[in-house]
């Protein structure tokens, strides 16, 4: 038996993927292929995602082919996937979260606190743009689209002092070397489900209930108490907010940032592990209630 997995056609989508290929190969001896595809989201990269339909683009043509039933399972980067995932599909599982931070990568090697005054950074992503503004409010701030190789290169030819990316992308295509500074948890709270994969099937595939074997139970309750923070707040990828959750001495922490009213807004919740979709909902409704007061 071959397994057939459906992703785009970027560097790091297939390195993504391939990690799921290696998860099934070493799990079950059970050898897999990739499908490539080109979204509609790869293929239009000179309007914002938010112009265009979101980061759901990048799922939408994906699912059609789970659909059809020409391949068994598609891998998505997490912080891609909407909130609401069509009923005849679902995420069969969510992998070990990997660094789920922020990074500055800098075209001419300066930290992002010896940046001079004003220095132009690219990002398109509205949560890293409040959040560095939150770090330092004299940063112009441009959009950059594509992938990891195309927003370093539009870095050099628009001459940006430099772009925000994961670094659990550039750690996963071995390009850690270019990171010129990381950014902790609390100064840049990452995007719903960064640093974590998750595998899509159709429901009555044939072969889900291997993909679903290959779920981190732990991670896959952090990454839904941050996607029942987003969902909550009726988010989505244009929208400013980030989560993170993470579990500690046996306790699920949720660190939640959103912009309500003009106002950028941090705060944490704590409580038990197996409450994660009430704490991220309790998480935003305590930073509603301090953004609404007067």
């Amino acid at each position: 038996m071959k397994l057939i997995i459906a992703t785009r056609k970027s560097k790091l989508a297939q390195v993504q993927t391939e990690l799921v290929m290696d998860l099934l190969e070493n799990k079950y001896k059970i050898s897999s292929e990739k499908l490539l595809m080109d979204t509609l989201g790869d293929k239009i990269l000179d309007k914002s995602l938010a112009d265009i339909g979101g980061k759901g683009l990048f799922i939408k043509d994906i699912e059609k082919i789970l659909l059809k039933g020409d391949a068994d399972a598609a891998v998505h980067s997490m912080k891609d996937v909407p909130f609401e995932v069509p009923d005849m599909f679902e995420i069969a599982a969510v992998t070990l979260k990997n660094d789920v931070r922020d990074v500055f990568v800098a075209r001419e090697w300066v930290h992002f606190k010896d940046l001079k005054n004003g220095a132009v950074i690219g990002t398109s992503s509205n949560r890293r743009a409040a959040q560095l503004k939150m770090l330092r409010d004299d940063i112009k701030v441009v959009p950059i689209r594509g992938n990891v190789q195309t927003r370093l290169r539009k870095m050099e030819e628009e001459k940006l002092d430099g772009i925000i990316l994961a670094a659990a992308g550039l750690k996963r295509l071995n390009m850690e070397n270019i990171i010129t500074d990381y950014f902790s948890i609390e100064e840049m709270i990452p995007a719903v489900g960064q640093g974590a994969l998750g595998i899509e099937v159709k429901k009555d595939n044939k072969n889900a209930d291997l993909f679903r074997k290959l779920n981190n139970a732990e991670s896959r309750k952090c990454v839904e108490a941050e996607r029942s923070f987003m969902k909550a707040l009726n988010g989505d990828c244009h929208s400013t907010l980030g989560a993170y959750a993470e579990i500690v001495n046996g306790k699920m922490k949720v660190l939640g940032f959103y912009e309500v009213n003009g106002k950028r807004i941090k705060k944490a919740v704590s409580g038990d592990i197996d409450d994660y979709v009430k704490l991220g909902e309790t998480l935003a409704q305590n930073i509603l209630e301090e953004g609404n007061e007067k």
